[in-house]
């Protein structure tokens, strides 16, 4: 009797754990379906690789990337999911807005550029001065920006000759980059870098296509942006199916200091007075 006990009182132990293992099962399934869709409809992590959206972006902040306001194409679907032409809902890009967008070569990097262009505006560069529609865009100077130098983000010049390192008096070092405050048709404001006269700051005047779009990098003299031409791996006009979605705040953001072996560098590497930063 006491073995039949024990072998009645076995089965619906078994029971149960195959009941939980496909509960968790159903559960995990969830989770995915959830994120695929979160990040494809709703909001998408990105991480700044380069120096070329100074002042505003330093070389690893994390974003989170709204994908609603501009609608949706294969470019923006993650995994390779979509598979159609077009884009469907949402509005188009406002300037000034910070977009995120694939790459237009054919590559799966995403860049990050600032809207300046919109369909039917004229772009130009004069004397490192912008030009829109034939306008002048009110460029001021204000006090230089001063990038602490860390390990992901050493002083980078354009000018092979220059060295813009300074030290404050407790000894630590920054790169002091020109800084100038842009405002744009409409009263969007924001910071550039204008470090030295290059090759970009004189252009002929671009005509942006319909269904196109002007994107410039804020670190005016350090962006492969729409200034140049694919051929000069420049971005050229961006077509509106590259679109992927509009910065909306910065997450988390990290000196490079950290080390995966030492958990505590985690937290003393991190830039904690740019977390929550918005555009």
């Amino acid at each position: 009797m006491a073995t039949a006990r024990s072998v009645a009182a076995n089965k619906p132990a078994k029971r149960r754990k195959r009941g939980g293992l496909a509960e968790t099962t159903r559960f995990l399934l969830f989770v995915f379906l959830a994120a695929v869709i979160l990040r494809s409809f709703v909001v998408a992590p990105f991480v700044i690789p380069s120096g070329s959206m100074l002042p505003r972006m330093m070389i690893g902040d994390y974003l989170f990337v709204s994908k609603w306001p501009y609608g949706f194409s294969r470019h923006s679907m993650p995994f390779g999911l979509g598979s159609f032409t077009g884009r469907y809902l949402g509005a188009r890009p406002e300037r000034g807005d910070v977009a995120v967008f694939r790459e237009p070569g054919g590559s799966e990097d995403d860049y990050v550029k600032r809207v300046i262009g919109l369909p039917g505006d004229t772009v130009q560069m004069r004397d490192g001065a912008l030009y829109l529609n034939g306008q002048a865009v009110p460029k001021v100077r204000v006090a230089d920006y001063l990038m602490p130098l860390t390990p992901n983000s050493p002083c980078r010049s354009v000018d092979p000759d220059a060295d813009p390192t300074v030290e404050d008096q407790e000894g630590r070092r920054y790169c002091a980059y020109p800084r100038f405050r842009e405002t744009l048709p409409g009263g969007r404001s924001y910071y550039v870098l204008d470090q030295v006269d290059g090759v970009a700051d004189n252009t002929p005047v671009f005509q942006v296509p319909a269904g196109h779009y002007f994107m410039m990098g804020d670190n005016r003299d350090d962006s492969m942006d729409s200034r140049f031409p694919r051929n000069m791996d420049g971005v050229g006009f961006l077509q509106e199916d590259y679109l992927i979605g509009e910065a909306l705040v910065t997450f988390f953001s990290t000196d490079g200091s950290a080390e995966w072996l030492k958990p505590w560098t985690w937290f003393t590497a991190a830039r904690s007075e740019r977390i929550g930063e918005t555009f």
